[in-house]
């Protein structure tokens, strides 16, 4: 039997005496998509960045494709989150000296399997072709964040991770954000966990939950 994309069990966040989350359970299936909402300081960027072993957690487990992240030291969760996970950022974090078509592939240059005409399929399926020579500082906020978006899924990982991608930007180019990002995660099958105060952006997934101090429920 197939692992789940994301299995997390008793998950907890501490900074000395304080508490950030605790007792957060939830697993991810393949291709569903959960966003998780909640108040902000509750600690739903830091929850997204232990997810993806970004970040230490104070108690529980992560579990990425089966594998579990706490005894793996750093090079290897790495290496784990180069192969199975895309993350995309609010503030994009497209590499600046690179064009759009070298920002999209680099995952694949990491990984050592590089597909120019994957990368093409991919610009061409969130309106981008025909920027592919265009440096990051040339392209409006709506086009980094689908650049960052086809980046995030261009080696087909397993699960996405998304922290608050439509938070900078206007609402009508926020819904075109989440109609690539939706459409997107959909087509290479991958597990979408979204963190959003957008209420909007929660109601396209499959699952919401609602993180607090003491946990996480269904919202």
């Amino acid at each position: 039997m197939t692992p789940a994309p994301l299995q997390v069990e008793g998950l907890a966040k501490r900074y000395g005496d304080n508490t950030v989350f605790e007792n957060v359970s939830m697993t991810v299936s393949a291709g569903e998509f959960v966003a998780i909402v909640g108040d902000s300081g509750v600690g739903k960027s830091t929850l997204l960045n232990c997810m993806a072993g970004l970040d230490h957690w104070s108690a529980g487990q992560v579990r990425l494709q089966g594998q579990d992240l706490g005894p793996l030291p750093d090079d290897a969760r790495a290496l784990l989150r180069r192969r199975h996970v895309g993350f995309v950022f609010q503030a994009f974090h497209v590499l600046p000296h690179l064009d759009v078509a070298q920002n999209v592939a680099l995952p694949l240059m990491l990984l050592g399997t590089p597909d120019p005409g994957r990368v093409q399929a991919m610009l061409e399926a969130v309106g981008l072709a025909g920027l592919e020579a265009r440096l990051p500082q040339q392209l409006s906020g709506g086009q980094l964040q689908r650049v960052a978006i086809e980046r995030a899924l261009v080696h087909r990982p397993g699960l996405l991770l998304a922290d608050e991608p439509t938070g900078n930007l206007d609402p009508g180019t926020a819904q075109r954000v989440m109609d690539a990002l939706c459409a997107q995660s959909r087509a290479a099958a991958s597990a979408l966990v979204l963190v959003t105060h957008s209420e909007a952006a929660a109601a396209r997934a499959d699952r919401v939950l609602r993180l607090t101090a003491a946990g996480m429920a269904p919202a």
